[in-house]
């Protein structure tokens, strides 16, 4: 796509990006990555590249099980939980 639309590649940043503060990253134009699948799923279902790409049934049917996944995790006991609360109650 970017070769396709001779879309040029940003300038390479020179330092940490995780001791910048906010300014410096939105002055060298550094953006988030989505923190959770939840996020990372809102993203994808309005991306047109990814659809395109992927071809609709198999988009939707990602987008389908990656859903079942994130309901599924929302009921996981993990062995975090295990660990930090077992003693507790």
């Amino acid at each position: 796509e970017g070769i396709k639309n001779k879309i040029e590649p940003p300038q390479p940043v020179d330092g940490n990006i995780y001791e910048m503060d906010h300014r410096e990253k939105n002055e060298k134009n550094i953006r988030y990555l989505p923190g959770s699948l939840q996020e990372s799923l809102e993203a994808l279902k309005n991306d047109e590249f990814m659809k395109e790409v992927l071809g609709e049934h198999i988009f939707e049917k990602f987008i389908e099980l990656k859903e079942k996944e994130i309901e599924e995790y929302k009921i996981a006991v993990t062995d975090w939980e295990i660990s930090k609360y077992i003693n507790q109650f």
